[in-house]
């Protein structure tokens, strides 16, 4: 009877060692930033590569679906205008995405951006797993995101990797993947962006 206890015991503190904190932006805030890009579906990775030894220090995934989101497993971005919900985040226009990339790269970090683009089909799925998927404990970035990654038809071939430098470089083999990186030479602090962020624009450019 022990034996039994001991492992559900066990299973239960496991599976709450790969949960973050939850976070639940209102309906209101969700519906009132609401973005989709008016280009294709596409499905964007983001790989923070630390600039003196290569190591990755984090993955996200942008999905332009019905709406363009970025999920960021435990991420650190946080702003009381950018509504989040469990690690995903809403109303990604192109100041959220700039300041997304902006907030990562610095003296010491690049960001690699990989985009691909898919059928609205699979945008959609990515969009669902993504919503379903948090929050996620730190250190499990790579591994939440290559999850919903193989997943998704068309690649299948990514395997579930704890590693960033690893999943962008399986990423990059699917056909169609284009990739640019991002380098900037401000401040270590990522908050330095953050602080600079005007939210006036961006309520602006929401029609608030």
């Amino acid at each position: 009877m022990l034996r039994p206890l001991l492992t559900a015991i066990a299973l239960s503190l496991t599976l709450a060692s790969c949960a973050g904190e939850a976070v639940w932006a209102p309906d209101e805030a969700v519906e009132r930033v609401r973005y989709r890009d008016p280009g294709p579906a596409k499905l964007t990775l983001f790989t923070m590569i630390n600039n003196d030894t290569g190591n990755g220090g984090h993955s996200s995934l942008m999905i332009n679906g019905s709406q363009r989101v970025i999920f960021d497993p435990a991420g650190s971005l946080s702003h009381p205008e950018i509504p989040e919900r469990n690690d995903v985040i809403f109303g990604v226009n192109p100041m959220i995405e700039d300041l997304y990339t902006r907030y990562h790269a610095r003296e010491t970090w690049h960001v690699i951006i990989q985009e691909i683009e898919v059928s609205p089909e699979v945008a959609e799925l990515a969009l669902r797993k993504a919503m379903a998927a948090g929050p996620i404990a730190p250190a499990y970035c790579a591994n939440s995101t290559s999850s919903i990654l193989q997943d998704l038809p068309g690649f299948q071939s990514i395997p579930v990797t704890f590693s960033p430098v690893k999943l962008s470089q399986e990423f990059r083999k699917i056909a169609g993947v284009s990739e640019q990186v991002l380098h900037e030479y401000d401040s270590d602090d990522k908050e330095t962006a953050l602080r600079a962020w005007n939210p006036a624009e961006y309520k602006a450019s929401q029609g608030r």
